[in-house]
């Protein structure tokens, strides 16, 4: 039996209305950190316009291609494995990136590994859309999500949720801009960027 996250089967549903219009002008979308594979072959189902590239680090490949396998379409590509450390990625270029729930997980020098890594797989007008919790000015959303956090730090101290405007200012580094911060089910959040044309 295929591994089940059951907070992805809850939010594939309002994460796919905000992706229908983020990456609606996309043909190819790199997903970083595709966990069981349930987002990628919801998505890739949904919007046959799009080829999606899932990936995963090593250990999580085997179930990963598994699902892929059984249940993807043919616009659902065999995953690769990044691992966003290990810089560049040997992946082609992109005019979206979606990635779901890893930056609460990463330690901080991995989430600004994540956005090193982007620029170098990011076609010109690329779109970048990271769904999960966040804080702001340093403040946790709900009740629910602090608990979450003193829950994630706990477990591993390099862990926990991250502050909007320290992840703002990752991507504003790397070139992109803010276009829009969705508010979603169960005090999550879908931001959207784009790679800023050059001047």
């Amino acid at each position: 039996m295929l591994p089940c996250s059951e907070a992805s089967e809850r939010n594939k549903g309002p994460i796919l209305e905000v992706l229908r219009q983020a990456f609606a002008d996309c043909s190819h979308v790199l997903e970083i950190g595709s966990g069981t594979g349930q987002h990628a072959v919801h998505f890739a189902l949904a919007m046959p316009h799009l080829v999606w590239q899932p990936s995963e680090l090593p250990d999580a490949m085997p179930a990963l291609r598994k699902r892929i396998f059984n249940e993807g379409p043919s616009n659902l590509r065999a995953p690769v494995t990044i691992d966003v450390t290990a810089l560049p990625w040997d992946v082609r270029k992109v005019e979206g990136i979606f990635t779901a729930n890893t930056l609460h997980i990463m330690s901080w020098p991995q989430v600004e590994a994540l956005f090193a890594g982007i620029p170098g797989i990011a076609k010109p007008g690329a779109v970048l859309a990271i769904y999960g919790p966040f804080s702001y000015a340093g403040a946790h959303t709900s009740p629910s999500n602090e608990s979450f956090d003193r829950m994630l730090r706990a477990r591993d101290r390099h862990s926990g949720i991250r502050d909007f405007e320290a992840v703002d200012g990752l991507a504003r580094r790397a070139g992109f801009e803010l276009e829009d911060d969705h508010p979603m089910p169960a005090n999550n959040r879908t931001l959207v960027w784009r790679l800023a044309n050059p001047a």
